[in-house]
């Protein structure tokens, strides 16, 4: 399978990434860019995008990059910077990139940006390979 197709049957089985409507722009071994429509059930106390829905869409991006090669990786710590408030109506991209590996780890930035290519948020996750394959689990 390739990257993409991998990805794809990531998505087709994850609920939480198919309710905030997660659209798989571009797909390459390990890097991912994704697209997200920013809706009202998203919004917070203060009518802005919950924090919790903007780290949850970066991520998706680091899974869906992660694992893309069908080597089965797991969130191992995540660090997020909110930059800009995210506002009802928006589209977010949220663009995923290794930056390191090891052999049973990988570090990924994720920028997530509007349709403004304005930054709205910064994540970085770190990953741990299970030694599983993805389409066997």
């Amino acid at each position: 399978m390739t990257p993409k197709q991998i990805a794809e049957y990531m998505l087709n089985q994850d609920e939480f990434s198919k309710w905030m409507k997660i659209r798989l722009v571009e797909v390459r071994e390990k890097y991912c860019l994704i697209e997200m429509p920013v809706r009202k059930e998203m919004l917070n106390g203060l009518k802005t995008v919950h924090g919790g829905i903007v780290f949850a869409f970066a991520d998706s991006a680091l899974a869906f990059s992660s694992n893309n090669t069908n080597d089965a990786s797991v969130a191992l710590s995540c660090l997020i910077n909110f930059t800009t408030a995210v506002r009802d109506g928006d589209v977010l991209f949220a663009e995923s990139i290794l930056v390191s590996e090891t052999r049973k780890t990988g570090i990924y930035d994720i920028s997530i940006k509007n349709k403004n290519q304005e930054l709205m948020a910064a994540f970085r996750g770190t990953v741990y390979k299970i030694g599983k394959k993805v389409t066997e689990l």
